[in-house]
C-alpha cells in the first residue's frame, strides 16, 4: 500500500496554489517517484476548470505499463481510478493540499510470473534472505542446526494456485535441502489471505498436514488487511486470480485525510533540485 501512497503525495504535490493542475507535470512528478515507468498517462476530469479553487477534483484516472516502485519489482500493469476528491481550500494557497474527505479509488495490477522470479533473484531479495535464519529439528541423516534460503523460484499455477521452491542450506554443514510450498489461495471478507489446502515438501518427503496447518496458521494471521485500518488506510481485496503466466489483483482502497498528515521533522526540507524526467510516453485513451 506504500505504492499507492507515493503516487497520491505526488499528485497532491503538483496543485498549484491558483487551482490549476497539468497532466504532464503530475505524469512527471510520479515518475519521478518511481525506479521505472515504461509507460505512463495520467488524465484529470476536472470540468468545470475553476472547481479546484474550491478545493475539489472529479475524477483522476492513471495508466501504466512496466511499472517499478523499487528496482526489480516490475507490475505489468497498472491502472487506478478514483472517486472524486475533496481538498481543504486553504491548503492549495498554502502549497501544502491536504484531504478534506476521505479518498477512494480503484486499484487493478497485473504481475507476470517472469517479472515476480526476477524479482525474487534480485540483490534486493537475496541479500534480505541471507539475513533469515531458521531451525529445523534432525531427520534422518539430518542433523538439527540453522538453515538460511537461496534459490527462491515461484510458479503460478492454474486454479488460483501458487508453488514456491527454494532451497535450504545448512549454515554449519553446508548441505542443501529442496524445499517445495504449494496452496491456493483466496481472500476471505475482502481482507483476509487464506491458504487452500497447503502442501509442504522437505528433501522431497511431503510433510504431515497438521504439521503444515500449523506452520502457516501465523502466516495467514499476519496477511490480514485490517490491521492498516486503524492507520487510516482501509484496503479489500475485490478479485484475485491467478493464471499458468500472471497474477490479476483488484482493490479497493479508502485513504482517511490523516493518513496523508506531513510527520513532524526537526530537520529542514531538503533543498535538492528536482531529478531529470524521463520523456512522456502516453497510453492510447481508454474505453
Amino acid at each position: 500500500m506504500s505504492f499507492f501512497t507515493i503516487l497520491l503525495t505526488a499528485l497532491l504535490s503538483v496543485l498549484a496554489p491558483i487551482g490549476l493542475i497539468s497532466e504532464t507535470v503530475a505524469e512527471r512528478a510520479i515518475r519521478q517517484r518511481l525506479a521505472v515507468a515504461e509507460t505512463l498517462a495520467i488524465r484529470i476530469d476536472n470540468a468545470p476548470n475553476y472547481q479546484l479553487v474550491r478545493g475539489r477534483l472529479q475524477r483522476v484516472r492513471l495508466a501504466g505499463r512496466g511499472v517499478e516502485p523499487r528496482p526489480g519489482l516490475r507490475i505489468a500493469v497498472l491502472e487506478l481510478e478514483t472517486d472524486a476528491i475533496a481538498l481543504q481550500p486553504g491548503s492549495l494557497q498554502q502549497g501544502q493540499p491536504r484531504l478534506a474527505e476521505p479518498l477512494q479509488a480503484g486499484v487493478r495490477l497485473e504481475l507476470t510470473e517472469e517479472d515476480v522470479n526476477r524479482f525474487l533473484q534480485s540483490p534486493l531479495v537475496s541479500d534480505r534472505l541471507k539475513t533469515l535464519s531458521f531451525n529445523l529439528p534432525g531427520s534422518g541423516d539430518r542433523v538439527p542446526e540453522a538453515y538460511g534460503i537461496t534459490q527462491v523460484e515461484a510458479d503460478f499455477l492454474e486454479n488460483n494456485r501458487l508453488q514456491l521452491r527454494a532451497t535450504l542450506k545448512g549454515q554449519q554443514s553446508g548441505t542443501e535441502t529442496r524445499i517445495v510450498a504449494e496452496s491456493g489461495l483466496a481472500i476471505a471478507q475482502g481482507r483476509q489471505l487464506q491458504l487452500v489446502a497447503p502442501q509442504l515438501t522437505l528433501g522431497g518427503t511431503l510433510v504431515p498436514p497438521e504439521i503444515t496447518l500449523f506452520l502457516t496458521a501465523g502466516f495467514q494471521q499476519r496477511l490480514d488487511l485490517k490491521t492498516l485500518d486503524t492507520s487510516g488506510l482501509t484496503a479489500r481485496v475485490l478479485n484475485l486470480e491467478i493464471q499458468a503466466d500472471r497474477l490479476d489483483l483488484a482493490a479497493f482502497v479508502q485513504v482517511e485525510p490523516r493518513f496523508l498528515q506531513p510527520q513532524p521533522s526537526q530537520n529542514p526540507p531538503s533543498q535538492n533540485p528536482p531529478s531529470q524526467n524521463q520523456p512522456s510516453q502516453n497510453l492510447p485513451p481508454q474505453n
